[in-house]
């Protein structure tokens, strides 16, 4: 009988799309996919930006094996993997030993024959097996063929970072920046659309560096356009971007390409230059307001959201204060924020004028009220606003169903729907996190045209 596998993952949207393309490789090897009670394998997709993210992954291992052992069940085998394998390496198998496999994000393409390998040795293979190379061949050029069956679709099309933020381990855990070729990027994307995938959205570290290897001159806004011209493909977002990397043909982007729909994550991190500076951003917050005013100016409904650490090292409360007045002055549609907590060889660990926790969780507090109060206020500016929802998920109650608007938002309506459907409403309510929507009667549906 095939091994069985479950996958469970932490983090940012590449780490989803990264436990995707694990499960089809793992697939493709001839193991079934199974709930994690249920696993003979279980792979733990880590993410290394959540503060204590190593302590996390430690207690979530005891647990699966405790879980395994009350319910007599053999252990399951435990596979790390993602920038907590990478940051920590055979250190993760030192400190729990009943962790069997760790591979980092730019070798899992090799974690079929790791498990291979680990089940041949059995009992006998006391000692993890760790693959946490960056290799010079990319692993994408030895994943399978997305099998995915989805009316949304993350697709990765550059990794790693060269902007060594003072406060960031991507660039040591994911590597250099490297790009995809546009033509691997456009045969995957057009899988994904021959599957049923409407709306793809292209990740990256910093998505909008990207250029084809091949051809410096296809730059992001040309990808864009070549990723909307795939048959099939409704909606196209991307994320995440960095604010030096803008270009005017990205920004014109959302004013010529019906596909690219009107949301921008762009992270600024903090309000007040002097903490921006120290964070190594490369940009100042005048430089960040007018790209703002840049994409408003093409499209003036666009939803802005952002990240924001707050208690950086040496950050004063007029600094902060200063975040504060961004974030008002933005209006952002939804952000996320976090306290700033030290990771081991950055710049920023080293520091001595530390914030205490105290003040910093006082401070996230506060940033998070503002957040909400303008992420609400955004909302209510879409009341009344006709658009298309891609349904999702059901909801709650029988006949409900939730879908997503091109603002991003949750958008819950009634009806007899299937997910995938493209549904024209008109919104009619604004909650914090969600909207309602109506549906509309087919004498008012031409009036989505303009979406």
């Amino acid at each position: 009988m095939n091994r069985t596998f479950a996958i469970k993952s932490y983090g940012c949207q590449m780490n989803v799309y990264d436990a995707e393309r694990m499960a089809e490789s793992l697939v493709a090897d001839g193991l079934v996919e199974a709930p994690e009670d249920a696993a003979d394998i279980i792979v733990f997709n880590t993410c290394h930006i959540r503060e204590k993210a190593a302590e996390k992954l430690y207690s979530e291992v005891g647990r699966s094996v405790s879980k395994a052992k009350d319910a007599g069940r053999r252990k399951p085998v435990i596979a790390v993997a993602g920038c907590v394998a990478q940051a920590e390496g055979a250190e993760i198998a030192n400190r729990a030993r009943a962790v069997n496999v760790v591979v980092g994000p730019q070798a899992y393409h090799r974690l079929p024959d790791l498990l291979r390998a680990q089940n041949a040795t059995g009992a006998a293979g006391k000692t993890a097996l760790v693959d946490t190379d960056m290799p010079k061949a990319s692993k994408f050029d030895v994943l399978p063929q997305r099998s995915r069956r989805a009316a949304s679709a993350f697709l990765t099309i550059q990794e790693g970072c060269d902007k060594f933020c003072a406060f960031c381990v991507v660039p040591y855990t994911r590597g250099a920046e490297t790009d995809r070729p546009m033509d691997a990027i456009l045969a995957e994307a057009q899988v994904l659309a021959s599957q049923g995938a409407l709306e793809i959205t292209l990740l990256g570290q910093n998505v909008n560096a990207w250029h084809d290897p091949s051809d410096k001159q296809r730059d992001f806004g040309t990808l864009l356009a070549r990723v909307a011209s795939v048959p099939g493909v409704q909606r196209l977002r991307y994320m995440t971007s960095h604010p030096r990397d803008v270009t005017e043909a990205m920004v014109r982007a959302h004013a010529d390409i019906p596909q690219v729909m009107p949301y921008l994550h762009l992270p600024v991190q903090a309000g007040a230059d002097r903490t921006l500076a120290a964070m190594n951003r490369r940009h100042d917050v005048a430089f960040y307001m007018g790209l703002i005013e840049r994409f408003r100016t093409v499209r003036p409904d666009i939803a802005i959201t952002s990240d924001f650490i707050v208690g950086f090292p040496g950050e004063t409360e007029e600094d902060f204060q200063a975040t504060i007045d961004i974030v008002e002055a933005v209006g952002y549609a939804q952000a996320f924020s976090f306290k700033y907590s030290p990771r081991l060889g950055t710049p920023a660990a080293e520091r001595t004028d530390q914030i205490d926790e105290a003040v910093k969780g006082e401070r996230l507090q506060r940033l998070q009220a503002a957040i909400a109060a303008q992420a609400l206020a955004f909302n209510r500016r879409t009341v009344g606003q006709i658009c298309d929802i891609l349904i999702e998920r059901r909801g709650r109650r029988p006949g409900q169903w939730i879908g997503k608007s091109p603002w991003l938002q949750s958008v819950v309506v009634d009806g007899d729907f299937a997910i995938g459907d493209m549904v024209a409403v008109e919104m009619v309510a604004a909650w914090a996190n969600s909207m309602e929507g109506r549906v509309m009667t087919p004498a008012k549906r031409q009036a989505v045209a303009a979406w």
